[in-house]
Parts: structure tokens; C-alpha cells; sequence
């Protein structure tokens, strides 16, 4: 299905109604609007550094856009733990991912770093990005944890995510999300990346 076709399949705006926020930022969750979500391993990020962010933010001293950058470049400096760099970390994280597909929501673009993962989804038979999110990390953090004969927090209990407002943000989301591992020094073409989709988008 062509990029324009997946957009006009989703509602992109709704400023009215889907916010809500549990206590840190707030999140968009409505129905039928295409996510750009990233969530990380628990400590992959200086929580002074975070907290210092989330303030400006609320305070409205710097944009969601800058926030969110910020958030991205301290991601791709690979602070903290890198367990996504396990290859059976990483098979079945992305193969949980895979398994959701036109259940709970439409799977468009994903690529997992050391320690983090970017996805573009839709959410689906009126499943919330909050309960997707869950099920996702659930059942993860208890698989990766067997892996690594470890117990405690494997992601980070706050994810980020912005609803796509439109053509040109699609397109250089979803080029984002396919350079990453570029960008971060991992490959040298996106679609020779292992785990992400840029090789299935030839």
C-alpha cells in the first residue's frame, strides 16, 4: 500500500478529543491515527537530563518538536544498558511486534536500536496505544529477562509518541525511522539493517 493510501486510510487530526497523560508527558490516543512511538530500556536515559526537559516543555520554554528531539539525540548516545544488541533480545522483540499485526494495530514502519525502539502504527479494533504499549512490553521484559538471568525493569515505564499531522511528516518520520541505525554508525545502508523494516520497503 503506497504512503499516501495508508494516510488517507487513518484520520491524522482530531485537537478535540484522544489526550491523556498519566502524570509525565501527555499522550494522544485516539483512534484510527497513525503513531510515531519510541520506547526505551529502562536507565537508557539520564533521568536529570529528562526531568530537566519535561519541565521546559510543560513550561512551554521549548516545543514538543524540540522536546522530542532532545529525547532522540540522548538516545543515540547509548547511555545505559544495550540488551537490544542481544540477537535473541532483539529476534523477539521484533518478532512480538510482528505478531500484533492487523490484530491490534497496523504495523507500517520499526527498527530497534541497543536501546530503544522507534514503531509507526495504527492502532486498531478499538485497542488504546496505551494497552498496546503494554502488551508489548509485558510480555518482553519477561522474555528478555529469562535471556539475561536477570530480573527487575527491562523498559522504561514512559514511552513517547506524536500522531502524524501529515504528508510530509509520514515521509520524514518514516526516514527517521529507517536511517536510525545509519545515523547511529550500525550499518551503512538503512536496508541492510537486521532488525527494522527499511529492508522489507525496497
Amino acid at each position: 500500500m503506497s504512503i499516501h493510501k495508508r494516510i488517507e486510510r487513518a484520520k491524522l487530526i482530531d485537537p478535540d478529543t484522544g489526550w491523556n497523560s498519566r502524570g509525565y508527558l501527555p499522550h494522544y490516543d485516539k483512534k484510527e491515527v497513525i503513531q510515531f512511538v519510541t520506547y526505551r530500556l529502562a536507565g537508557s536515559l539520564p533521568q536529570k537530563l529528562i526531568k530537566r526537559n519535561t519541565l521546559l516543555f510543560k513550561s512551554g520554554e521549548i516545543t514538543e518538536i524540540e522536546y522530542h528531539r532532545r529525547v532522540e539525540l540522548l538516545l543515540d548516545q547509548g547511555f545505559g544498558p544495550d540488551h537490544l544488541k542481544v540477537p535473541d533480545i532483539a529476534r523477539m522483540v521484533e518478532d512480538n511486534l510482528l505478531n500484533f499485526d492487523g490484530e491490534k494495530y497496523r504495523l507500517l514502519h520499526w527498527v530497534l536500536m541497543s536501546n530503544h525502539v522507534h514503531i509507526l502504527l495504527i492502532p486498531i479494533n478499538g485497542y488504546s496505544l496505551s494497552s498496546i504499549m503494554h502488551s508489548l512490553k509485558s510480555y518482553t521484559s519477561n522474555q528478555a529477562n529469562k535471556i539475561l538471568a536477570r530480573t527487575g525493569s527491562f523498559w522504561s515505564v514512559e514511552y513517547f509518541d506524536r500522531y502524524i499531522r501529515n504528508s510530509h511528516h509520514y515521509v520524514s518520520t518514516v526516514r527517521y525511522i529507517h536511517n536510525n541505525p545509519v545515523k547511529a554508525g550500525s550499518c551503512v545502508r538503512a536496508e541492510d539493517w537486521e532488525y527494522g523494516c527499511a529492508g522489507r520497503h525496497k
